[in-house]
């Protein structure tokens, strides 16, 4: 590790914190969700709807149909899948592992995409700070591939 420029260091480091962070909120949203259960959840998003003033009725909305003790431990799984994956590629960033490199890469580039769209439809300030984000990240990793490459 002795042969990684400190700025490169601290690159990766910066982008380790933000996807172990990613990885917290998510593990703790997938223990929240399998913690209130999906009862809970659409007693919730009815008193939160008609506090906006939707009244809707179990049976009468596809959204609160759908909260099903099945869907909710689909989404519990998806959630402990995503943290697992951030909280992997963080690690293996921190610890400047090339197979983090390529993972954070290529999942940061894959929103690439879906963020143009978003800025072509809704150019707003969060779309664009959300967009150059994800591109800074993908070119400090980029950088450091190509760094290993060339070393």
């Amino acid at each position: 590790m002795s042969d990684v420029p400190t700025h490169a260091l601290r690159g990766l480091r910066a982008i380790a914190i933000f996807e172990a962070t990613k990885g917290v909120i998510a593990l703790a949203g997938a223990a929240a969700l399998a913690a209130i259960g999906p009862d809970a959840l659409q007693h919730e998003l009815q008193t939160a709807l008609a506090r906006l003033g939707i009244v809707v009725q179990r049976g009468s909305s596809a959204l609160l149909d759908a909260i099903t003790p099945q869907t909710v431990h689909v989404a519990v799984a998806v959630g402990l899948v995503y943290a697992g994956m951030r909280l992997l590629e963080a690690w293996g960033l921190w610890r400047h592992r090339a197979w983090a490199s390529w993972l954070g890469c290529i999942g940061a580039a894959a929103y690439l995409p879906f963020e143009i769209y978003a800025l072509w439809h809704h150019p707003d300030w969060l779309t664009w700070g959300v967009f150059v984000l994800n591109l800074v990240i993908v070119l400090v990793l980029a950088r450091d591939l190509q760094r290993r490459r060339r070393a």
